[in-house]
């Protein structure tokens, strides 16, 4: 399936659906997918993650997972790894407090 006038908001609410693996919580929901952009064929997001070394388990999940949401509407996926800033992190964790459902 070609990616035919696909826009970001397009993008935006499928990414939407990714949920995190242990938190009631979807991965755009915790600013951990963030920064998406998107050219009309491939977009290209940062995973900011709350530390680098998180379990990679985990990581290639959310990976696997978004560029499958992207797959089944035609988009490519060009993903950035980077780590939360203290802003972040403390969002992060405060929602993962709030939404944990665990593994």
């Amino acid at each position: 399936m070609m990616a035919e006038n696909v826009s970001l908001q397009d993008v935006e609410n499928a990414l939407g659906g990714v949920m995190h693996p242990a938190i009631n919580s979807s991965l755009l929901d915790l600013g951990i997918a963030r920064d998406i952009e998107f050219d009309g064929s491939e977009a290209t997001l940062t995973l900011a993650l709350p530390a680098l070394n998180i379990p990679a388990g985990i990581t290639n999940y959310m990976i696997d997972s978004l560029t499958e949401t992207l797959e089944e509407i035609g988009v490519g996926i060009k993903i950035n790894i980077r780590e939360m800033n203290d802003e972040e992190r403390q969002n992060f964790f405060s929602m993962e407090q709030e939404n944990w459902k665990g593994l």
